[in-house]
């Protein structure tokens, strides 16, 4: 079986500033930008692995959600508890300096962690906590 990691999801509740972010701050490229009834899905991807995509997308738009879900995802999000994704880069360190420069959320400066890695941990615009580890 030969099956590959595509996309993943993460949502996303203010499009310019999760564009900003993902494309001018981390050096994603932007691979498609879909607007549909007044909210927008955007697809962004690092540019050395042009097949794995992330699709930044509303999360009101999830079929099924009933508006008591859609409250708490809301309120999950405002504190970082919704979503995660974990980044890796040959140089850290830099990358720290580069979020640093942006304005990131910064929540962890880079530390080595007792479970082998070092990494840092920031939040996206909607909330996400992202961790980005240092390459081996």
């Amino acid at each position: 079986m030969d099956i590959i990691i595509h996309s993943s999801f993460l949502p996303q509740n203010d499009p310019e500033a999760a564009l900003a972010f993902y494309r001018d701050t981390l050096g994603f490229e932007v691979r498609n930008d879909v607007g549909y009834q007044g909210m927008r899905w955007i697809t962004v991807g690092p540019p050395s692995q042009p097949g794995t995509n992330i699709v930044l997308f509303p999360p009101e738009a999830s079929p099924g959600l009933t508006d008591d879900e859609k409250r708490t995802i809301a309120e999950m999000m405002a504190k970082g508890t919704f979503a995660m994704v974990v980044f890796a880069t040959p140089d850290l360190a830099g990358t720290f300096e580069r979020l640093q420069a942006h304005d990131a959320d910064i929540v962890q400066e880079p530390t080595d962690q007792p479970y082998g890695v070092r990494d840092c941990a920031v939040r996206d615009p909607a909330g996400n906590l992202i961790r980005i580890q240092q390459m081996r």
